[in-house]
């Protein structure tokens, strides 16, 4: 069984990854580094040079080889849940956490983050709160419908956050 942490980027799912793999003694990817690591670019090149669509398709064939694994903590892109697909991919093959956080703790976040503007590309050309607002707008019901667990991710330490996911998950320290 693996724990898959989905959320909007700035939710924490790399950082809780870490954290919690930590504690339970197992290894953790983010998807999107393993991602820009098998393209040899960054996400925002990908975009630029190649669009959405394939970035997306690299997306898909990452998260079909990450749920292969076994006792994993996988941090997922924030728009995996978009395609059918990969949703199905997901069900049955682990847990699915949802870091869920407002959209003002999200921008807070984003903008300390300065590897984000360099590597993540805008996604609606509006940026900010409005990009934020609008994105969650249509990935909440997807994040939702994912999910098997769903953590407030704002007012906890990523340690606090991952002690929560294995107590509610009943997963062994």
């Amino acid at each position: 069984m693996n724990v898959f942490l989905i959320g909007y980027r700035g939710s924490g799912k790399t950082t809780v990854a870490s954290a919690l793999a930590g504690l339970l003694g197992w290894p953790w990817i983010d998807a999107d580094a393993e991602l820009e690591q098998r393209a040899g670019k960054t996400i925002k090149q990908i975009f630029a040079e190649q669009g959405e669509a394939a970035f997306r398709d690299l997306e898909s064939a990452v998260l079909a080889d990450l749920v292969k694994l076994d006792r994993h903590v996988i941090a997922l892109g924030g728009g995996v849940i978009l395609r059918d697909e990969n949703r199905r991919l997901l069900d049955g093959r682990g847990k699915v956490v949802w870091l869920n956080a407002s959209p003002e703790v999200l921008l807070a976040r984003i903008s300390r983050d300065a590897t984000t503007t360099e590597r993540r590309p805008n996604l609606t050309g509006q940026g900010g709160l409005a990009e934020i607002r609008t994105l969650l707008a249509e990935r909440t019901p997807l994040y939702a419908a994912c999910a098997d667990l769903v953590i407030d991710a704002e007012n906890k330490s990523p340690t606090e956050i991952a002690r929560l996911i294995i107590t509610e998950l009943q997963l062994q320290e």
